[in-house]
């Protein structure tokens, strides 16, 4: 069996890829590995988006952990980020939720976290892995009577998150902002939260249908957020995805602020108070050439790592950092929170814009976004541009054309059979001319013809 977990859990078509089956052995195996070693009877908590698959993989999902002795307390539509919260606060064992983020109505995942609200590290991912590919139901514990599991509703625990992210944001009074929900599982939470802590909110993608996921609109999507804050003279729109992990922001005039510029905006707040743990803000290497400037400026530092918001957590949990994330707006404070949260990115913005009295256009302005060109070449041997002799040579010329203000990145991806050439600096035509004749040598030397 090929690996079934991705960078952010089990995903595909539902109904397809991701069957009924496989959900009932995830839950099964799920249960199994994360509740082991409690020596209790295991509670698991299950969220879902919006999508119309939910239903159904929420209902195979939780059977397989019945199946070996779980409860399962279903949240029913609950964002990612109030699962992992929730997980901690109730004391389960383990935290489960069924969604496929971004991608189009289609598609699902499922995800785990662990009892400490984190996701799980490879090697739980492995066990659980392993369980599956051995495809024998009757090799796991079968309870019976008493010691089956059972399901319940504990929708009504979402008022704990609610509470949590409000809290946090303080008194919003006066401030007015546009949330577009995705028409995923933010579709409730992101304007009631706000509105609790006092600002007048207009939700837009608010309603969902099972089919509208992601569709046209969100984080992918910001093009009617960026018109709605303009006609109703906002202070900032919020753009979340499917399950509202990540966040993008507009400003005032309507221009996209993305997580970079979020990650500028608030590590330089909190470098300014003392309060940067380490001075330094976690990104990635694709994350862009200003906001390192801009920190740098300010005394700070970024620190860079792997794409993918598991490493960015793994480098702060490892350096005591409270501040990281990614460009698409994957943010992380490790000091209120053990994943990346929009909603309490979009809190905690507006409480800068609150506090200091300034538009966003004009906080978000302390970073200046070098202009980046990323090209992907299908290859015919993912490991085959190291060590070519052309390829680093066309690298060494273009680093050289770009000088200390540009970057030049070639790695391989993770997930397809692909070379991705990422360059970035001050001229964007100088970068575009050097991205292609990297892009150029690449395709003709290890290229899929």
């Amino acid at each position: 069996m090929s690996r079934l977990f991705g960078t952010d859990g089990v995903r595909g078509i539902a109904n397809a890829d991701l069957t009924v089956e496989l959900a009932v052995a995830l839950g099964r195996a799920g249960a199994t590995v994360l509740a082991k070693a409690t020596g209790r009877r295991p509670r698991m908590l299950v969220g879902r988006d919006t999508r119309r698959s939910g239903d159904l993989l929420e209902a195979a999902l939780g059977a397989g952990a019945m199946s070996v002795g779980a409860d399962v307390l279903r949240l029913g539509v609950a964002t990612t980020p109030a699962v992992a919260y929730l997980v901690r606060v109730l004391d389960v064992d383990a935290g489960a939720v069924i969604s496929a983020s971004h991608n189009p109505a289609a598609y699902n995942g499922i995800k785990f976290f662990s009892h400490d609200g984190y996701k799980l590290p490879d090697a739980a991912e492995e066990e659980i892995e392993a369980l599956v590919a051995a495809a024998d139901p009757t090799a796991a514990r079968c309870p019976i009577g008493a010691d089956l599991g059972h399901a319940e509703d504990r929708s009504h625990e979402l008022v704990r998150y609610v509470d949590f992210i409000a809290h946090l944001a303080g008194d919003l009074s006066g401030l007015r902002v546009v949330c577009d929900c995705a028409n995923g599982a933010a579709h409730e939470l992101a304007p009631r939260v706000l509105r609790q802590a006092g600002a007048s909110v207009e939700a837009i993608a608010s309603a969902p249908d099972g089919l509208n996921i992601n569709d046209g609109c969100g984080s992918l999507h910001p093009e009617r957020l960026a018109r709605t804050v303009r006609d109703t003279h906002a202070h900032a729109g919020f753009a979340f995805d499917g399950d509202a992990d990540r966040l993008i922001a507009v400003d005032e005039a309507g221009c996209v602020v993305d997580g970079d510029q979020v990650m500028a905006m608030l590590g330089a707040d909190l470098l300014s108070r003392g309060d940067l743990p380490g001075g330094a803000v976690v990104g990635t290497v694709m994350s862009n050439l200003g906001l390192e400037l801009c920190l740098r400026a300010r005394g700070g530092s970024l620190l860079r790592t792997r794409v993918g918001d598991r490493y960015v957590l793994e480098r702060m949990r490892e350096g005591g950092f409270a501040l990281g994330g990614e460009q698409s707006g994957h943010i992380i404070f490790l000091r209120h929170h053990t994943t990346g949260d929009g909603l309490l990115t979009a809190a905690l913005l507006a409480t800068l814009l609150c506090r200091s009295g300034r538009p966003m256009s004009e906080l978000a302005s302390i970073m200046r976004r070098f202009p980046q060109v990323l090209h992907n070449v299908r290859v015919r041997q993912l490991d085959a541009w190291e060590g070519n002799a052309r390829i680093s040579a066309a690298v060494a010329a273009a680093r050289e054309a770009l000088g200390e203000r540009g970057r030049v990145l070639v790695r391989a991806s993770g997930t397809e059979p692909l070379v991705r050439v990422m360059v970035e600096g001050e001229d964007e035509a100088v970068v575009r001319a050097a991205a292609s004749s990297i892009t150029e040598v690449v395709a003709a030397e290890i290229g899929v013809v």
